[in-house]
């Protein structure tokens, strides 16, 4: 019961997104959705609700915030983080994305995959990220760590 059984991104503000972006988010959420672990410790002491959770994401304020409920849409938790951390690895991965979706459609595949072993790196560093900053809010394995860090660059864009 520790996991995530319902994704909604608030995308209010946020600028229109291209089709690749759109495409990730939608591949991020489904797989996210497939397989996920997902675990809220205890707070002042008390146990919180259990699992599944439907999670709400958005920036509000500058801020990226996780808003948790349970199935029936019991509030447990909300909690905000601050983009600092994630800013110059967003930026890093939108880079080195543009670099693959350019890579994919004129170089060879030998120039293609170190591209996509870089990008996986950078990806791989926003996932650590991410756990490092939910630490003592929610536990995430890093499967989970990387799709939730590819719906924050998604909520970045623009």
């Amino acid at each position: 019961m520790t996991r995530i059984c319902h994704i909604e991104i608030d995308e209010t503000g946020l600028a229109a997104p291209t089709p690749e972006i759109e495409q990730e988010r939608k591949v991020a959420i489904f797989d996210l959705l497939e397989e996920n672990s997902f675990a809220l410790p205890k707070r002042d002491g008390k146990s919180v609700s259990d699992g599944p959770y439907r999670l709400g994401l958005a920036i509000r304020e500058g801020r990226l915030v996780f808003d948790i409920t349970t199935e029936t849409a019991e509030k447990v938790g909300e909690f905000h983080l601050s983009l600092g951390p994630f800013r110059q690895v967003v930026k890093d991965y939108f880079q080195i994305c543009e670099s693959y979706f350019e890579a994919v459609k004129r170089l060879p595949p030998s120039q293609i995959e170190a591209i996509d072993m870089a990008r996986r790196g950078i990806h791989n560093e926003g996932a650590r990220v991410l756990q490092e900053r939910l630490d003592g809010k929610a536990a995430v394995d890093i499967d989970t760590a990387r799709r939730l860090f590819t719906l924050i660059c998604v909520l970045h864009w623009g």
